[in-house]
């Protein structure tokens, strides 16, 4: 074969490997001691890591996204602050939690050349159309806490093969609750509530799903959106078809209106109210008032005995690094995924003899699929086919006081169930 004959052979070799990962254009490359089908990243010796993080840095879903970035400082901290001799910089963009948000924050990491991998982001309103930005650049990048099922859903767009989660999905987390509301709550009518987004149409449609498949029946389920603040009729509307209980996975400010509006509206007395992550924050308890005090929070057990031995060590670094203790409800997903990052990483990086760091973006983003048995803050993680690492340890927990300067996670809210994790 001729040497023109090798090149055209190459050539639509890397067109395939392109197609197969829903990569648009991209050049296979050799460089220094690696060659991929994706592109390489060289590091000169002593170069900055550049690893990306986007999450929500404004609006009333903060405490959500500086949670998760408070935990990859940690995180860099743990391991030295460095991969492979280099320093690393993490370089933060604000998703906002929102689809535009997400667009603009991927589109500006996936300019940015030298970034190996995204972490991020906090939801799947902006992972939706963020992930497939970075990976149609060739960036993989690491969910911590987009939930929504479709993001790795077995038939997804090939434009998501670049995507894992640390987090768990949905399809899990809506089966374990309509479980517990059923079977330990004795729910039997339940309402539902979503914001049109990805993660909360998706969750309450297998919460239902499930709740159903249980026995149970779903009252109705009603649809509001983000910025809505008048809750009163759909309340009420609600209330007339008699439900004992309400799920409501939504956002902060929504979920707010929503509970403190409920107190004005009559039947609904004695219905449980069942929210779930977004209300693990501050912000939550201060916006409901005294009616935080009725919710049940369906969340991820962060209790010491729930989570990886090295997490009562975490708790102490976090408050001694920021003077508070954590202040949501995924911060174990985003040490998490910075340390899957890293390992991963180092497990595909070479060097040469000048002292030059080589990762190729292909190999990266299959030795993040391959992780499996590194055990975290949240436990062990081990990533499937379709890029599920993480699962759910199922916890509800309840606000035992409304006021403002005792939020902490296992002292207020407190879990009210399990008794004791198995």
């Amino acid at each position: 074969m001729t040497k023109a004959n090798r090149l055209r052979v190459a050539a639509a070799a890397a067109t395939l490997a392109a197609a197969a990962y829903g990569l648009s254009a991209f050049a296979a490359q050799t460089v220094g001691p690696v060659t991929d089908d994706i592109g390489v990243i060289k590091l000169a010796k002593g170069e900055p890591f550049q690893l990306g993080l986007y999450t929500v840095l404004s609006g009333p879903d903060t405490a959500l996204g500086l949670d998760e970035k408070r935990a990859i400082e940690i995180a860099i901290d743990d391991i030295g602050g460095k991969i492979l001799d280099h320093p690393i910089k993490l370089v933060a963009e604000d998703g906002q939690c929102n689809a535009e948000g997400g667009q603009t924050a991927a589109t500006k990491l996936a300019a940015n050349q030298k970034i190996a991998v995204v972490q991020g982001e906090a939801c799947s309103s902006a992972t939706v159309p963020g992930a497939p930005i970075l990976w149609k650049a060739g960036i993989p990048s690491i969910g911590i806490s987009p939930t929504a099922p479709k993001l790795t859903d077995p038939n997804r767009s090939k434009e998501y093969d670049g995507f894992v989660r640390s987090c768990y999905n949905d399809l899990w987390a809506g089966k374990v609750i309509a479980e517990w509301a059923y079977n330990v709550e004795k729910l039997k009518r339940v309402a539902g509530i979503h914001d049109g987004s990805p993660y909360a149409e998706g969750f309450v449609r297998v919460f239902a799903d499930n709740f159903k498949k249980l026995g149970g029946t779903i009252t109705s389920i009603e649809a509001i959106a983000p910025t809505d603040t008048e809750m009163k009729s759909m309340l009420t509307k609600i209330a007339s078809d008699k439900p004992d209980g309400i799920f409501y996975p939504i956002f902060v400010a929504a979920m707010a209106h929503i509970t403190r509006q409920s107190q004005e509206v009559g039947g609904l007395e004695k219905v449980t109210f069942i929210a779930a992550d977004g209300g693990i924050v501050p912000q939550f308890k201060e916006l409901a008032g005294e009616a935080v005090l009725k919710v049940k929070l369906a969340v991820y057990d962060t209790t010491p005995e729930a989570m990886g031995k090295g997490y009562p060590d975490f708790v102490k670094k976090y408050k001694a690094k920021f003077g508070e203790d954590p202040v949501g409800g995924f911060h174990h997903y985003g040490y998490d995924a910075l340390m899957v990052a890293a390992k991963a990483i180092e497990t595909v990086a070479k060097n040469d003899d000048d002292g030059n760091t080589y990762v190729g973006l292909k190999a990266l983003r299959d030795a993040l699929y391959a992780t499996k048995g590194y055990v975290g803050l949240s436990g062990p993680v081990n990533c499937n086919q379709f890029g599920d690492c993480g699962f759910l340890k199922l916890a509800i927990y309840k606000f035992v006081s409304e006021s403002k300067e005792n939020f902490g996670i296992g002292k207020n809210p407190v879990r009210h169930y399990p008794e004791k994790f198995e």
